[in-house]
């Protein structure tokens, strides 16, 4: 019988580009199970839970929060991750960073006629001079 591979938190950290920290939390929140340890209270990962971190960071950068992902693997692991389900997770998100887009649209508006106000004012020769542009708002 081969020996199952496992590998130690600094090895699965760095191949992963992850902080142990981040590991630990995630195991503490439940989004990976609790994990296998040494004799001297090392943990250790299977491959498979090495590929379950790779999901959940390949997950959490489509701006999926940890408690969304967390969602999304209970229903995995109660084999009830239906197409459906995770069509209105994602629709739910798109809907989401819409709104952030919009907010950030907004606030880029809302800056540039300050900026060009700075810039009219950079050709005070005196460097004393104090902007003014943000006291009235």
């Amino acid at each position: 019988m081969k020996a199952k591979v496992m590998y130690k938190i600094g090895e699965v950290a760095r191949s992963l580009g992850l902080n142990p920290q981040t590991v630990y939390f995630y195991e503490r929140i439940g989004l990976i199970p609790p994990l296998e340890r040494t004799e001297a209270g090392y943990r250790l990962f299977s491959q498979e839970q090495v590929e379950r971190l790779a999901w959940i960071i390949r997950v959490k950068s489509l701006g999926l929060s940890l408690e969304e992902i967390k969602d999304i693997l209970t229903l995995k692991e109660q084999r009830s991750l239906s197409c459906m389900a995770v069509y209105e997770r994602l629709q739910r998100k798109t809907q989401e960073i819409r709104e952030q887009i919009h907010k950030l649209q907004m606030l880029h508006d809302e800056i540039l006629p300050l900026l060009e106000q700075c810039q009219g004012n950079l050709d005070q020769s005196d460097p004393t001079h104090q902007c003014i542009v943000l006291e009235n708002l």
